[in-house]
């Protein structure tokens, strides 16, 4: 069975920085878009970043020069480095994938179970 799992996150001091990542469990043909998404507490959940599988970058206008995305295309395992961490980033982080099971099959989108990202003032 194929899961995303999550691994970083914690407690973290305003400015301070975390690492998220995120690994492909099970066997797939391809991995295509990655990504990171977040919730937090009585909020809609909200695109962070964005890597494609050629290496293109989008990020939501709140982290752009302060998050880094990356990918590793032979591990299937998609980073995310916070950097200048501010109270208002504290959320669930997810992460986000569209996997090709087979060669022949369509795009199907999976989801993380979450990490708990919390930045203190």
């Amino acid at each position: 069975q194929v899961q995303l799992v999550e691994s970083g996150g914690g407690l973290v001091q305003a400015g301070g920085s975390l690492r998220l990542s995120c690994a492909v469990s099970g066997s797939t043909f391809r991995v295509n878009t990655m990504g990171w998404y977040r919730q937090g507490l009585g909020k809609q959940r909200e695109l962070v970043a964005l890597i494609s599988s050629h290496g293109s970058t989008y990020y939501a206008d709140s982290v752009k020069g302060r998050f880094d995305i990356s990918r590793d295309n032979a591990k299937n395992t998609v980073d995310l480095q916070m950097n200048s961490l501010k109270p208002e980033d504290t959320a669930v982080y997810y992460c986000n994938a569209d996997l090709d099971l087979t060669r022949w099959g369509t795009s199907e989108n999976y989801w993380g179970q979450g990490t708990q990202v919390t930045v203190s003032s």
